[in-house]
């Protein structure tokens, strides 16, 4: 009886452990003009890296995205600083830096069309992208 009892609790935390089943397509936010990673922008990445630990057969690409305002050169750099901080993260939380890799989008490939605040802050994120490890 203690042996089911047993199983049946490390069951129900497996459940609870916070491991999503897919983290492809997973989006942090970002203020405007910021690359700093909020505490809802952490608790999501140490989710996603609790699925890598999970999961070592998958790599991701961080895609460091930007609203429309701006040069194209400061959004650029801008998604490529919101991009390498997610991977901070995910390093920090024990991911292998080789599973990751970052690339930056800017404000060239927005996800979500439109203008205006609701457009923008939705436009303003990392996105994760899940990979099979080569």
């Amino acid at each position: 009886m203690k042996k089911i009892l047993l199983f049946g609790a490390m069951c129900v935390l497996a459940a609870c452990s916070g491991v999503p089943s897919n983290i492809n397509d997973e989006k942090v936010f970002f203020a405007f003009d910021s690359a700093k990673i909020s505490d809802e922008a952490r608790s999501n990445l140490e989710s996603q890296a609790l699925y890598m630990k999970k999961h070592p057969d998958k790599n991701v690409v961080l895609e460091g995205h930007c609203d429309e305002r701006g040069s194209t050169e400061y959004n650029l750099a801008l998604g490529a600083l919101r991009a390498g901080n997610a991977a901070h993260v995910l390093i920090a939380e024990g991911i292998e830096p080789e599973r990751i890799k970052t690339i930056s989008y800017g404000k060239e490939r927005p996800q979500y069309p439109g203008t205006g605040e609701e457009v923008w802050a939705k436009n303003r994120n990392a996105t994760t992208k899940v990979v099979d490890a080569e």
